[in-house]
């Protein structure tokens, strides 16, 4: 048992658990002296020698890579909520009920973004990520200068199912795109990079929004967004090639595959600049389009997507309840603090207790980020109930406010790292899973939320809210002890390997 986790007995080496300090020699690897190690670090997974694996580029161009995707997935995430502040004006100004406006322009926004992951990251896995980056940057540009153009409702709401489709690959292939370059011990804080991004789109999106609905009207939200997608196409475009590794092709009559393969390796030439332009470098994968579409369905029977399911989708769902106008900034201002903390402390502590488990890892020392998560959101919840209910004065609903904020940093930063040291080949799709249904959860939560608030008040809804979000976050602690055995139950099943 290392740290509370259960060994399993079934497999000699259990997906996920890997050799973090080579000090430490697992019992399957009698000679470690050849892998390759950064400050003292096993590098996990072992980068090959060419100078096209995406893993051997510099640390600059890997930064470049993710602050531009994470930037523009925070916009893209903003562009659902940010209309929030003008769905009156909207309801007058094409003369049909507020029910109308929030769900044809939020809701059908939301599910439609869920739904459309499922075929965007079909492609990302068959046809590479970038030909998805750039073709949905560029659609999303041209659907805001649609909607700033708009005449009528009927135009506006095919927009907004157009823009929900084209946002979907910003909601989940960001996070597989930190696999594809970045090695275990350094993820957590490039997540911390997208959830920061992420947090500021769901909260600072509608406050912005609110002032320029107020002096410029409506539509002018959209025309602001052509603005800043006429920066982000192009700096998708020029910043952020193909992360999946395109290995040359070879010929093998002549040696082993291993050997000829590890040849061209050392002797790959380095890939051009100008062909890293290229947005589509044909399949690499051989793998079904229409199976990797519904691939993300079963993949809920994988424990591990289960948990981080249910965690991501509480924690969201119930930030975005919160959100309300300029109660945003300081939900803001503790999340920007929040959640590179937990991107650090995410990668310390996996560090740290692995150098004292015999030098290896677990993906379960990721989970150790749900205490302060499970802390701060039950006294989040219930705190800004009672303080409301009992018309405390504004400060007190604001800091129970700003401690769930605090916690959705460290909620989504366990469950993403988790999901993808546990899952890293089946990433794009676990994380289609995850949105999908935090997607369903939001919707759901958008259509009776405000309804119970009235009938019943704050101090019931939020205490029950912090039970329900409690309940959930203590599905951390058999995750934790029980998870190594559920990763090889996953890794022994045939059933579950052919998904």
């Amino acid at each position: 048992m290392a740290w509370g986790i259960l060994e399993d007995t079934k497999l000699a080496e259990v997906p996920g658990t890997t050799l973090l300090d080579r000090d430490y020699p697992l019992a399957s690897d009698a000679d470690n002296t050849a892998l390759k190690t950064k400050k003292g670090v096993v590098l996990v997974p072992q980068p090959s020698d060419s100078p096209n694996d995406p893993y051997n580029w510099s640390s600059i161009k890997k930064n470049v890579i993710i602050t531009t995707l994470s930037l523009t997935s925070g916009v893209t995430t903003a562009l659902g909520p940010m209309i929030s502040p003008g769905l009156v004006l909207a309801s007058m100004m094409y003369n049909v009920s507020l029910d109308q406006v929030s769900t044809f322009l939020i809701g059908l926004f939301i599910l439609l973004t869920g739904t459309g992951t499922f075929f965007t990251a079909a492609v990302a896995t068959v046809w590479g990520k970038r030909p998805v980056f750039v073709i949905s940057v560029v659609i999303l540009l041209l659907t805001n200068i649609w909607g700033y153009f708009s005449m009528n409702f009927v135009s506006l709401s095919a927009m907004r199912i157009v823009q929900g489709l084209a946002s979907a690959p910003m909601e989940t292939l960001v996070t597989s795109t930190v696999s594809d370059i970045f090695f275990v011990h350094e993820r957590g804080q490039k997540l911390a990079i997208w959830g920061v991004m992420i947090t500021s789109g769901v909260l600072l999106g509608q406050v912005i929004a609110g002032y320029i609905i107020e002096s410029l009207g409506f539509l002018a939200t959209f025309g602001v967004t052509v603005i800043i997608f006429r920066i982000l196409a192009p700096a998708i475009f020029f910043l952020v090639p193909e992360t999946a590794y395109i290995k040359r092709e070879k010929d093998s009559w002549e040696e082993d595959e291993k050997n000829i393969e590890a040849k061209l390796e050392v002797d790959e030439p380095k890939r051009p600049y100008k062909s890293e332009l290229r947005v589509f470098n044909g399949r690499i994968s051989d793998e079904s389009f229409w199976k990797q579409v519904i691939k993300p369905l079963p993949l809920i029977c994988f424990p591990g997507v289960v948990f981080s399911t249910f965690v991501y989708g509480s924690f969201m769902t119930w930030l975005i309840v919160f959100s309300v106008g300029l109660t945003n900034l300081p939900l803001l201002a503790v999340g920007l603090l929040a959640t590179p903390i937990a991107g650090f402390i995410a990668d310390k502590v996996a560090r740290f207790m692995a150098r004292r488990n015999k030098g290896i890892y677990e993906p379960e020392f990721r989970l150790t980020l749900m205490i302060p998560a499970t802390i701060f959101s039950t006294t989040g919840f219930i705190g800004f109930g009672l303080s409301v209910a009992h018309r405390a004065p504004l400060v007190w609903p604001l800091f129970f406010m700003s401690l769930h904020s605090a916690s959705v940093g460290f909620a989504s930063t366990a469950s993403f790292t988790y999901v993808i040291d546990c899952h890293p080949k089946d990433a794009n799709q676990a994380f289609v899973t995850i949105n999908f249904f935090k997607a369903v959860f939001a919707f759901l939560a958008s259509l009776f939320v405000n309804g119970w608030y009235t009938a019943s008040g704050p101090k019931i809804v939020f205490t029950a809210i912090g039970v329900i979000n409690l309940a959930v976050s203590l599905l951390t602690v058999p995750m934790y002890i029980y998870g190594k055995k559920f990763r090889s139950m996953v890794a022994r099943s045939p059933t579950l390997n052919k998904l």
